[in-house]
């Protein structure tokens, strides 16, 4: 196999784009672009994670307990948050069952226990293609039927001129215990439409009926990024905190945070055993013109 290893680390190389990924979590832990980072580590169990795989769902759970068909289960806390949160890949050792210079395939297994009821297979695949970073997610239950999501959580670097351009017709607002509260329009703080400088403001809400897609521009850096979301990742969370300027989270996902406790399981998705739910994320990578001097 020809690919660089340093431990758990992986490197992956095509062109002007260079990405580091992990056993732990099947995360990315650095991505650049002609050298510059569009991904920053800031996020995981120990803050070294620049994009990591939230599944059999993502987000809280209200409680650390669900109801489903009739039957009542519960979770308990996986990190100091006293909610369960995110699932449980991040925090795991995935397996490598494939890897080239240019993509590597994760898979990792769980049995259900008192932490969590979900049984199931998943498998991460990360890719460099052209100037693309291709991140495949897939869960296949391998218990009982119960409702499953998934979803990405990338680090976007932020400078002070970062853009973006993202569209929605429904946004959450957010309760003190960092669940979605009520939904309703689209903010003017918190509308992207037209592609705007990303707010001085705490921001951790859920979107819904997006067209998939999103632009990010970075002027001084002289990059820009395409996203584009396939499969089942319906949704999106934005996530700005204050305590820190140098990234934001814009987070495809299938459903909405605490789901198990919103109508229709917010999105998430009832699996029979044997059933598979997958969401892609690409996420395109080209220079940005820099504006000419003068005039």
């Amino acid at each position: 196999m020809s690919h660089e290893r340093a431990g758990d680390e992986i490197e992956l190389r095509h062109g002007d784009l260079a990405v580091r990924v992990s056993r732990r979590g099947a995360a990315v832990t650095a991505a650049t672009y002609r050298e510059t980072p569009f991904l920053v580590a800031a996020g995981g169990p120990d803050g070294v994670m620049a994009n990591f795989a939230m599944v059999p769902f993502g987000n809280r759970v209200e409680g650390n307990a669900m109801s489903f068909a009739g039957r009542a289960y519960t979770f308990q806390p996986n990190t100091s948050d006293p909610l369960y949160r995110h699932g449980d890949g991040w925090l795991g050792f995935w397996q490598l069952e494939e890897a080239s210079v240019e993509h590597a395939k994760f898979s990792f297994s769980r049995i259900a226990d008192k932490v969590s009821p979900y049984a199931y297979l998943t498998r991460q695949e990360i890719r460099v293609a052209g100037n693309s970073l291709v991140l495949t997610l897939s869960v296949e239950n391998r218990g009982e039927t119960l409702p499953f999501g998934l979803g990405q959580h990338p680090f976007f670097a932020r400078t002070p001129k970062t853009r973006l351009t993202i569209a929605a017709d429904r946004y959450w607002n957010e309760r003190p215990d960092h669940l979605p509260d009520v939904p309703g329009p689209v903010p003017d703080d918190f509308d992207f439409r037209s592609g705007k400088l990303l707010p001085q403001k705490w921001m951790n809400n859920a979107f819904e009926g997006w067209n998939r897609r999103a632009a990010i521009a970075w002027p001084e850096l002289g990059i820009q990024a395409a996203l584009k979301a396939e499969g089942a990742l319906d949704r999106f969370m934005l996530y700005m905190p204050t305590d820190r300027n140098d990234f934001f989270c814009l987070e495809p996902m299938s459903h909405l945070p605490n789901g198990h406790h919103l109508p229709e399981f917010g999105g998430l998705a009832p699996l029979a055993p044997g059933e598979v739910l997958v969401g892609k994320v690409t996420i395109d990578l080209s220079a940005l013109p820099l504006p000419s001097e003068g005039r």
